[in-house]
């Protein structure tokens, strides 16, 4: 399979077709390697959320959490206690929403594909220094604001530490095409 390489006369359409161009790719890679053990970055992230969420965690927290519409969530869940990696425990009363949980066989599928996922963004994000990382979040965090703002969403601070989430480094890489 082969990617266009675009270069539009104007600026902006270049770049936002290199930028989804670029997630489009970067999220396949993850698809292909995950996939491997049966797993996809969509379940993950929620097996991930699962198992790292500070407290009761529900179907919509899910979702914000993930980046997906409460009803994508919802058949992800579904599929997913088929499979038995989470389960549902239904409202009670004194106890007013759904809670999702782990299963034992999600905390085992949850470690090796985390670390898979791990892989894949210190394998793909070592082209560049660590200056060029904190580089291009400043450059993106305008878009991803603008796109919230047309979206009629806002940006709040996550829920826990992540601070405290470190990635494996990876030995720092020129890319070729420089």
């Amino acid at each position: 399979m082969t990617m266009y390489d675009y270069r539009f006369a104007g600026a902006s359409l270049t770049a936002w077709a290199q930028l989804r161009h670029t997630w489009i790719a970067v999220n396949k890679v993850a698809e292909t390697r995950l996939g491997e053990i049966g797993a996809t970055p969509e379940s993950i992230a929620v097996l991930w959320a699962c198992r790292d969420f500070p407290g009761p965690l529900r179907p919509a927290e899910i979702a914000r959490l993930v980046f997906r519409a409460p009803h994508t969530v919802a058949g992800l869940l579904k599929r997913m206690e088929k499979e038995g990696l989470v389960v549902r425990v239904p409202k009670k009363p004194g106890h007013p929403y759904t809670e999702v949980k782990l299963t034992r066989k999600g905390k085992k599928a949850c470690a090796p594909a985390i670390e898979i996922l791990k892989d894949v963004i210190a394998e793909t994000m070592s082209v560049m220094s660590e200056e060029e990382l904190e580089q291009l979040g400043k450059l993106t965090r305008p878009l991803q604001l603008k796109a919230l703002e047309m979206l009629n969403m806002n940006l709040k601070p996550s829920p826990g530490n992540p601070e405290a989430v470190t990635m494996p480094v990876k030995v720092h890489k020129r890319s070729e095409n420089k």
